[in-house]
C-alpha cells in the first residue's frame, strides 16, 4: 500500500494549492477544496487517476469552485464540514470533529477547527503523517478571522499544534512569503525564523513551491504557535491584518 502527494498550482490571485492523494496501486486520487474543475480534470487526464473522493475544508467560493462540474453527471462523493452544509448544499458525507471514514485503506480523522469559518474542519491522517488544512494552519501564519472569534480560532490552532511533531502541513495557499517577513517583524532576533525566510525567499525566486511544513517547524518559527493566550493572539492577529 503505498500513497503520493500531489498538487496543482492555481496560479491565481490567490495562490491556490490544489492537493491530490494517489493510491499508487490503482491510480485513484482524492482531491481536496478544488479551486478550478478543469485544471484536476486535466490533471487527472494527463497521470490516468481515477477521480474517487473530493474533500472540502470550508465554504469559501476558491476551496469548492470545482466541485459542481467535477460532480456532474457522475456519483463522486463529497465530504465537508456538516456545519457548513446550507453554503455548500452539494456535500454528500457531512463530517463532524473526531469523525473517521477511508479512501481505501487510507485512515482520516476529522478536526474541527473554527474561527475563519465557524464549520471549518482539516483532514488528519496520521499514517501518512499529514493534515490538510485549508484556510486554518499556514507556513509560519494562520489564516484571517472572518466568521468565528479569536478564542476560537486561538484553540483550533491549539489543536493542531497538538499533533504529532513528524506531520506534514498541507494548506491551501502559497502565502510562506508574506508570512516569513511578518514572522520575522515580530522576533528579528529569532535565527530559525531568519534562515527560514531565507530559505523561502530562494524558493519562491525560483517559484517553487514552499509547502508542506511540518508542525515541529511550525511551533518552532510560526509566531501564531508561539503565544500562550487568546488576547496576545488576538494583538498579533490583528497586527498581521494590517501589516
Amino acid at each position: 500500500m503505498a500513497f503520493k502527494i500531489h498538487y496543482i498550482d492555481v496560479k491565481n490571485q490567490l495562490q491556490n494549492y490544489i492537493w491530490l492523494i494517489e493510491d499508487t496501486s490503482s491510480q485513484e486520487v482524492i482531491v481536496i477544496d478544488p479551486t478550478e474543475a478543469h485544471l484536476v480534470e486535466s490533471f487527472c487526464i494527463e497521470h490516468q487517476f481515477t477521480l474517487s473522493q473530493i474533500w472540502l475544508t470550508h465554504w469559501h467560493k476558491d476551496h469548492i469552485g470545482g466541485v459542481p462540474e467535477l460532480t456532474l453527471n457522475r456519483d463522486i462523493p463529497v465530504y465537508g464540514p456538516k456545519e457548513e452544509i446550507n453554503k455548500i448544499p452539494f456535500i454528500t458525507h457531512p463530517l463532524e470533529h473526531q469523525f473517521k471514514f477511508h479512501f481505501n485503506q487510507l485512515e482520516i480523522e476529522i478536526i474541527a477547527v473554527p474561527g475563519h469559518t465557524l464549520g471549518h474542519i482539516v483532514y488528519f491522517i496520521n499514517e501518512i503523517e499529514s493534515v490538510f488544512c485549508g484556510d486554518t494552519l499556514f507556513a509560519m501564519g494562520c489564516g484571517r478571522v472572518f466568521e468565528g472569534t479569536f478564542e476560537q480560532m486561538y484553540h483550533s490552532l491549539n489543536r493542531l499544534a497538538a499533533l504529532p511533531p513528524a506531520t506534514k502541513v498541507y494548506c491551501t495557499h502559497e502565502y510562506t512569503l508574506s508570512n516569513a517577513k511578518f514572522a520575522l517583524a515580530t522576533d528579528p532576533e529569532n535565527i530559525e525564523i531568519q534562515q527560514r525566510y531565507e530559505h523561502i525567499e530562494a524558493l519562491r525566486l525560483l517559484n517553487k513551491n514552499t509547502l508542506p511544513s511540518t508542525i515541529e517547524l511550525e511551533l518552532k518559527t510560526n509566531p501564531f504557535l508561539m503565544v500562550d493566550n487568546v488576547h496576545d493572539f488576538q494583538k498579533l492577529r490583528e497586527w498581521k491584518d494590517n501589516f
